[in-house]
Formats: C-alpha cells, sequence, structure tokens
C-alpha cells in the first residue's frame, strides 16, 4: 500500500526543493491529479511505496484561484496520509497562517521549518519543542537546499503517517469570534459530516463567507438566516468585516506563539538588508525596466553567440559525423535506396537538425532557472505591475507569461494562480506569442543562414518583438472583450538567495528532458509523415523528384496565402502547416524536403528559399501563428471548450499574418 506524502506550503518558501531533494528530481502524474491539474508527484528516494505530491504553493486556504480551490478539493476529498507543511523559518507569522487552516482539516501533519541554516546565521533562536507543544505537530529544522535535515523528516511524516497522528484540536478563538465559530459549528455539525467536510474548517470557512463551502453544505433558507444573524451580531461589535474578523484571529495567535518561541537579536535578517539594497538598483523607479532587458540580452547574447552557439556547434558536427557514418554502413551493407532515404534523409537529418539546438536550450534554461531561483523574477513581476494593469492586467500575470517563453502549456496551466476568470482568459489569450523555447530551433538555423554576426540582438529583436504584439493586442482587448479592471496585484517578495545548483540542474535537465522527448516522439512521427509524401506521389509511386510528390502539390495550394509575406514556396508553406503539431517541426520539415544532408547543409540551402528580408518574415510568422496542439488542448481544457481553442487559432494566425505583411511590404521596398 502506497503511502502519500502532500507538500505544502507558502510560494518562496522552497516547495519545489525540498520536493528535488525527497525525489531526486524524479516526477510524473498519478493519483492526485485532476482532469483540470495535474500534480506534480513523485517516489520518495530509498522508501519504496511511499509518493510525495507537490501542491501550488499558497498563502491561505481560501479560494481565491483556481490552483488554491483545486489544492482544497484534494485536501479534502482524496486526503494524503500525511501533511508536511513547510514554511521559511526566517518568517513565521506570514508562513503559520496557513498552517493553522491546515491544522483544521483533521489530517496528520509535519511542520518542516526551512531555511534553518539562516535562522542560524542571523542569531535567532526558534523554541521548536515549544512550538512542537504548542500546535500539537512535529516540528522538524531543514535547510532544503542544502540537503539537510531531511532524512529526519521523512522518517518523521512516515511515523506520524503509519499512526495517523492528527492535531490537536486548538481553539484559538476568543470573544465574538469564539461565540461565532462555535454557534455556527453546532448548527452545521450534521451537515458537515455527511459531506465528509471537518467540522471545524467548514465552521470557519462559513464565517469567513467562503461561498465554495457554504455551496457545498448545501444548507437551508432557515439555517442561513440563522447565520447571517450570528454573522451580523459579530460584525457590529468588533466594527470589522467576517474575513478581517478571522484573518485577525490568527494573527493574534501567531504573534502570541512567536513571542513566547522565537528571540531574535534584530528585527530584520542579514538576508533581508542585503535585498533592499540590491533592490535601490534592481527595482528602481527608472531603471528596473531598462535593467531587466539588459540582462535578458546578456543572457541571449550568452546562449546564442557565445555558450550555448559553441556547444551546439559542436554537437551538430558530432551528429553530421554519425548521419554521415548511417549512411555509409547502410550502401556499403546494400540496404535498398528507399531505405537509405527513409533513415538518413527522412528521420536522422530530420531528428538531428532539431537535436542539434539541445546545447542551446539547456543554456536558456540554465540561466533562467538562475535567475528564478535567486528571487529575481518576482520583482521583475512587481517591477512590470504598474505598466500591466495599463494594459488591462496585474503583475501576477507576468508570471504565466514568463513560463510561456519556456513551454505554453505549463504557462496556461498557471494562469490558475490568477483569481478572477477576466485575468485568467486574458493572459491565456497573451501567452502564446512569448516566444517558446520550441521555436528556438527555428530561430538557430534561420540567424546563422542570414544573420550570424548578429544573432543575438536578432534573437532579442524577435522576442520583443512577440511582447509588442502581446501589448498591442491587450490594449485592444481592454476596450473591447475584457473590459474592466485586473484583480489588486498582492505577492511577498523573497529575499535574495544564491541558487542551488542543484535545484538548477533539475529545472534545467525536466525542459531539456521533454526537448528531448518531443524530438523522439511528435517530431520523429512527423519526419517519416514529411518523408512518405515528399518521396511519392497520389498514385503511391516513388518519384524522382519532391517537386513531383504528394507534399508539394498540398503545399503548392497553400503557398499563395504566403506568398504576400515574402515565402510563397511549397517548401515553406509545408513547413509551416507540420509546425502545428510541434514548432520544432517546422525544422525537420525543411530539413527533409531540401534533403539536406546536415544542419550546416541546410543552412545553405535555406538560401534558395529565401532573402534575408523574407527569412526574418517567416521568423515572425513563426513567433506569432497559432500554437502547438498540445497547447491549444491545455486552453480548451482550461476555458472549458473547443470554440475558445478554435478563436485562438483564428485570431493569432491572423495576427501573425499581418505583422509578417507588414513587415515584408515595407523592408523589401528598402
Amino acid at each position: 500500500m502506497t503511502i502519500h506524502i502532500g507538500l505544502i506550503g507558502n510560494p518562496s518558501a522552497g516547495l519545489t526543493t525540498l520536493f528535488n531533494q525527497m525525489t531526486g528530481g524524479l516526477q510524473h502524474n498519478g493519483y492526485f491529479s485532476t482532469s483540470k491539474v495535474a500534480t506534480k508527484e513523485g517516489p520518495v528516494k530509498g522508501h519504496k511505496g511511499v509518493n510525495v505530491i507537490e501542491f501550488p504553493g499558497t498563502y491561505s486556504l481560501s479560494a481565491y484561484t483556481l490552483d488554491d480551490i483545486t489544492t482544497r478539493d484534494i485536501l479534502l476529498h482524496k486526503r494524503p496520509d500525511v501533511l508536511i507543511n513547510i514554511l521559511d523559518a526566517t518568517n513565521l507569522e506570514r508562513n503559520l497562517y496557513l498552517t493553522l487552516q491546515l491544522m483544521e482539516l483533521e489530517i496528520p501533519m509535519v511542520l518542516a521549518f526551512n531555511m534553518m541554516d539562516e535562522v542560524r546565521k542571523n542569531n535567532i533562536h526558534i523554541d521548536l519543542p515549544a512550538i512542537s507543544e504548542i500546535l500539537t505537530v512535529p516540528v522538524i529544522p531543514i535547510s532544503a537546499s542544502k540537503n539537510r535535515g531531511i532524512h529526519d523528516l521523512i522518517h518523521i511524516a512516515l511515523e506520524t503517517a503509519k499512526k495517523k497522528l492528527l492535531p490537536h484540536k486548538l481553539d484559538f478563538c476568543s470573544g465574538h469570534v469564539h461565540t461565532a465559530i462555535h454557534a455556527i459549528l453546532h448548527l452545521i455539525e450534521e451537515d458537515a459530516r455527511k459531506e465528509g467536510l471537518p467540522v471545524r474548517f467548514a465552521a470557519t470557512k462559513v464565517v469567513e463567507g467562503d461561498q465554495g463551502i457554504i455551496d457545498h453544505l448545501k444548507l437551508h433558507t432557515p439555517e442561513m438566516n440563522i447565520i447571517d444573524h450570528i454573522i451580523k451580531d459579530m460584525e457590529h461589535h468588533l466594527g470589522t468585516d467576517r474575513e478581517a474578523a478571522m484573518a485577525d484571529m490568527r494573527y493574534e495567535f501567531i504573534q502570541d506563539l512567536r513571542e513566547k518561541t522565537v528571540q531574535a537579536q534584530s528585527t530584520e535578517t542579514l538576508e533581508h538588508k542585503r535585498s533592499v539594497k540590491i533592490d535601490r538598483i534592481l527595482t528602481h523607479r527608472i531603471f528596473a525596466i531598462p535593467i531587466f532587458l539588459a540582462i535578458m540580452f546578456l543572457v541571449f547574447i550568452l546562449t546564442f553567440q557565445v555558450i550555448g552557439a559553441w556547444l551546439s556547434d559542436w554537437l551538430a558536427l558530432g551528429i553530421d559525423w554519425f548521419i554521415g557514418e548511417v549512411g555509409t554502413y547502410m550502401a556499403v551493407n546494400g540496404s535498398s535506396p528507399a531505405l537509405q532515404a527513409l533513415v538518413v534523409d527522412g528521420v536522422l537529418t530530420g531528428i538531428g537538425s532539431v537535436l542539434s539546438f539541445l546545447p542551446i536550450i539547456a543554456v536558456l534554461f540554465f540561466f533562467l532557472s538562475i535567475l528564478e531561483d535567486s528571487g529575481y523574477i518576482p520583482r521583475v513581476a512587481f517591477v512590470m505591475d504598474k505598466l500591466l494593469r495599463k494594459l488591462g492586467l496585474s503583475g501576477r500575470s507576468i508570471v504565466p507569461m514568463l513560463i510561456g517563453f519556456g513551454c505554453s502549456v505549463p504557462a496556461v496551466m498557471a494562469t490558475r494562480s490568477l483569481p478572477s476568470k477576466r485575468d485568467r482568459q486574458l493572459t491565456m489569450a497573451l501567452i502564446p506569442f512569448m516566444s517558446c523555447s520550441a521555436k528556438l530551433p527555428i530561430y538557430g538555423i534561420f540567424t546563422a543562414a542570414f544573420f550570424n554576426e548578429h544573432e543575438g540582438l536578432i534573437m532579442m529583436a524577435i522576442y520583443l518583438t512577440g511582447i509588442l504584439v502581446a501589448i498591442v493586442c491587450a490594449l485592444i482587448f481592454k476596450v473591447t472583450i475584457y473590459r474592466g479592471d485586473p484583480v489588486p496585484f498582492v505577492m511577498v517578495i523573497p529575499s535574495y538567495r544564491v541558487p542551488a545548483m542543484k535545484s538548477v540542474g533539475l529545472r534545467m535537465w525536466e525542459n531539456v528532458k521533454g526537448f528531448i522527448k518531443k524530438a523522439f516522439t511528435v517530431i520523429l512521427i512527423a519526419t517519416i509523415i514529411i518523408w512518405f509524401l515528399q518521396s511519392f506521389d497520389f498514385g503511391l509511386n516513388m518519384v524522382d523528384s519532391s517537386e513531383d510528390s504528394i507534399l508539394a502539390t498540398l503545399g503548392r495550394a497553400a503557398a499563395p496565402i504566403f506568398a504576400p509575406l515574402g515565402f510563397g514556396e511549397w517548401r515553406a508553406a509545408t513547413a509551416l502547416i507540420t509546425g502545428l503539431t510541434a514548432k520544432e517541426a517546422v525544422v525537420s520539415t525543411m530539413a527533409v524536403l531540401t534533403t539536406a544532408g546536415s544542419t550546416g547543409s541546410l543552412t545553405g540551402m535555406l538560401g534558395e528559399i529565401f532573402t534575408p528580408i523574407s527569412a526574418f518574415s517567416f521568423m515572425l510568422f513563426c513567433l506569432l501563428y497559432m500554437p502547438c496542439v498540445a497547447t491549444l488542448a491545455a486552453i480548451r481544457r482550461e476555458l472549458g471548450g473547443m470554440h475558445y481553442a478554435l478563436l485562438v487559432v483564428l485570431f493569432q494566425t491572423t495576427v501573425a499574418w499581418i505583422v509578417s505583411f507588414l513587415f515584408y511590404q515595407i523592408f523589401s521596398q528598402f
């Protein structure tokens, strides 16, 4: 029987770092996944039959976002065997708020006090046994980034799960809040048990006015009338609303707990003081955005012109040598011409042309992971908030958009952290304009062919174009479809920290692994299909020239649509069509159609199809036109209808055509 450990805590408390330490980076979608979201799950290293589930970072169990709702539903109905609540020990007051809510769920729980190395460095003394005694749950000190205390944490969590040790019912309320909670508790007790809800949790949520829980309880009109009377009486005596009353009650208890158990020489940690000094520069009112652009430009230069490009060139040489050796071996051993063409010109050339850009993707994600783990990315969201609000968005939307530079699918899923449906839909409509990593091979091969001296600058221009187009579309949406103001943006900014290289490496590997998996599945299948269609005519006769193939006929039918954009050639049109499955397929298709024997020869062959102006127009179209089928499936799933996905296809492809048309028609005149 599998033991399921739920890992939950505030954002920036170290959830992902602890998950990676417990699993070694191994993860899968499993039992706790729902139709709406695939949870991050993995086996615990060294413990057979133990599974850990990482829930999205959350500040409370109130239903503010889809992530909050999903997390709460899983906790209430699928119920892990034990919860590990990870807390930032340098900021207990904020973190313990969630803890008090989790204690009401009647699930065995262990508290993991993270970043204890920083606690000791700042001469902060925390009486862990006293906290454990007051809260009636085990408290384990850990430093997740340094892999300290993890073994003890897992051991205690498993013991707690096996013995089913529940937190004691902690009645920390008083006065009118106490009266309201207990009056409602007795009123709804039977309904809560019937619906399988923890009674104390249900009662506090009713006091807060949580409509989701109230609906779940299926309360009748007489009961609701009594509850309304109780709440109005409480609000009248306290002079505040119901949510504020509950929050004040919890924070009063937390403050009292902190005064009894925490002794610190200073109210500010060294990390916080250092972060304040750095933020005077990086979040400066005037220079913050230019600094961000400069940092990203440096990342692009290092990725596309220095480190990534150098590694990619060496890998391309190795791939070209391997393809040549396979071709020679097959020829010497008398393989049929058709089989040679399929293996060498089709499969190996197609996949090899994509895999040669693997180092570039790895290097890019290495730098992006460092920026994220250092604490800089949350500051970007803070800095961008004012600008994004003018576009009808909040700074919170920047996080899914930044994820979109990696892959649009998790970016679409990340919109679940946005509190309003309006913000989610608008952000989702703009995410595909953020250039995902799948498009990097397209830019890489075209910049190498036409803009070899300015690769970093061209890459920056492509990425900025996507952002500028998203801004224009957001402004249009703001005054048409998505009128109204975004939900106010609230985010706790973590202190700057030196990224843990293990965490950075695992994050980079996850993205690289996804790229490799796609190359040997989707791209492989697409390459074989493309080779077949460009090698045979409609009578299934093998053609001497691909000009007479099935694919050429289909490509010529679509080519006139792209002629005004500068690439009305059947091979370019065909590559765009196959790019609907996965954007990397554009490069593998061009490699197959041009019969390029290597990545180097492909860059030369592109000169027969494109000019520098039409090549940039082609890159713009690839940047902006409809996302891959996986992204469309994610959009359909999140928005609840195929018609939304089809609208995205129509809208984005139209925008791509207009932008490429304007660029080509204007710049081809010079």
